[in-house]
């Protein structure tokens, strides 16, 4: 028999971690190769990991809750083709790959700590000598640090010893190996002693909602933000569109939304003006040949955001299709993680709950975010000095300032303006 292992999967692009939300199997069940495994939470989708091998399952590393880094092993199953030496081969060599052996300096054996686990006390400062590990064989696991840290008693190093130091420890990686993993974004501070008073409510915090405070902390830790409104008078927007709402519903199946316009015109702007679709890699700027929208759906308790792929070549009728099939798929729980991945610029609709003003957190690693606000009816001066009762929209623009300046996002907000205020009958078609 042989032990082969699962790890956590890449659920979606930047994402670096996932959540056990529940296990469809136990130790002991007999499973063939694409059986679900388990369903796995991240900021972005929900997920059901598949088998990749047939046997019978040996361990589960992780538990229900638990939190992994991508590629970390989070299960392992005994697969029949070879004997208990090849078994007992197997798993030295990917226990080598995976570990990292640490000689301290009071104890004479080697204790074995991950990469992760290596990084995570090093950013809280905690001594690993004096942690005791629930994982196999005694081994230190994230979740043991993860609770250290949030329960405030952070052992700390005494003058005679030190946690060790990523640079003087690296993974046993085989030779051969050129993959890059990104860093894990820094750990939060601990929790604050908050008093839990007669009549307060507790709520858990569930690990979807863990994953987006996660994605949303790493974006605002690592990129500068900086943000621009501009006014859009949407007047003939919004009569162009009420005269074939009711139609177009009729005679297509779904709704005519006005965020259709929108995110018709960004990519549309977004042609004229490519600077816009990049993200920051480190050495460089990756200006992005494809645009990809994403757009926010929220759901009660949690905020997903699927990929209009290609939205500069769909009308505005197929993009208003893509909004209603994707934000379907959100609310009845069958959003892919390929639903997910490939966005290359972000807009979301906060104007649909009464929103005039806002300031979007970027989504990581794009490089801007637009919220559209919601249209409202307000007395304008016309250029020929009369008040006008006008339909008036906000559009809010955050942008990585590491990738972006004020002037070409400015210019970007032009064109989107240009673009919508021209909207009507005679210049737009929506097929």
């Amino acid at each position: 028999m042989v032990i082969e292992q699962i790890k956590m999967p890449q659920l979606g692009e930047s994402v670096t971690e996932g959540t056990i939300s529940k296990w469809l199997v136990s130790v002991g069940d007999k499973v063939n190769k694409y059986d679900p495994l388990a369903e796995v939470m991240t900021d972005k989708v929900n997920a059901e990991v598949p088998s990749s091998f047939a046997g019978t399952i040996k361990e589960l590393i992780a538990g229900d809750g638990d939190t992994l880094a991508v590629g970390e092993v989070i299960c392992t199953i005994e697969v029949e083709g070879g004997n208990d030496e090849a078994a007992v081969v197997s798993e030295q060599k990917t226990e080598a790959a995976e570990t990292v052996a640490v000689t301290t300096a009071d104890q004479g054996n080697k204790a074995r700590y991950s990469p992760a686990v290596l990084k995570i006390s090093q950013e809280n400062g905690i001594d690993l000598t004096q942690v005791t590990g629930t994982g196999a064989g005694g081994r230190i696991t994230r979740k043991d640090l993860l609770k250290l840290i949030e329960s405030g008693n952070i052992p700390v190093a005494g003058p005679l010893k030190e946690v060790p130091k990523q640079s003087d420890v690296q993974p046993a990686l085989p030779a051969a190996s050129t993959q890059q993993v990104a860093p894990a974004p820094k750990q939060s501070a601990p929790a604050p002693n908050i008093p839990v008073e007669v009549g307060d409510i507790e709520i858990p915090v569930t690990g979807i909602r863990k994953a987006i405070a996660a994605n949303m902390l790493r974006s605002k830790h690592e990129a500068p933000h900086a943000w621009t409104m501009i006014e859009v008078d949407a007047t003939n927007l919004v009569e162009y569109r009420n005269s074939l709402k009711d139609e177009f519903k009729k005679k297509e199946g779904f709704n005519l939304t006005f965020f259709a316009f929108f995110v018709k015109a960004v990519a549309q702007a977004l042609t004229e003006f490519p600077q816009i679709n990049s993200m920051w890699a480190g050495d460089k700027i990756i200006q992005k040949k494809d645009i990809n929208i994403s757009i926010a759906v929220a759901t009660d308790d949690a905020l997903y955001v699927p990929v209009i792929k290609h939205a500069d070549e769909k009308t505005i009728k197929g993009i208003a299709r893509e909004i209603s099939d994707l934000a379907l798929k959100v609310r009845t729980g069958k959003l892919r993680s390929e639903d997910m991945q490939g966005g290359t610029f972000t807009v979301n609709n906060t104007g649909s709950f009464g929103s005039v003003q806002s300031q979007g957190i970027i989504n990581y690693p794009q490089a801007a975010i637009l919220q559209v606000e919601s249209i409202v009816k307000r007395p304008v001066v016309m250029n020929n000095n009369m008040i006008a009762v006008r339909d008036m929209v906000n559009l809010c623009m955050s942008l990585d300032h590491r990738v972006l300046d004020g002037l070409i996002c400015g210019r970007f907000l032009q064109r989107v303006k240009e673009i919508l205020e021209n909207t009507s009958k005679s210049t737009t078609s929506i097929y």
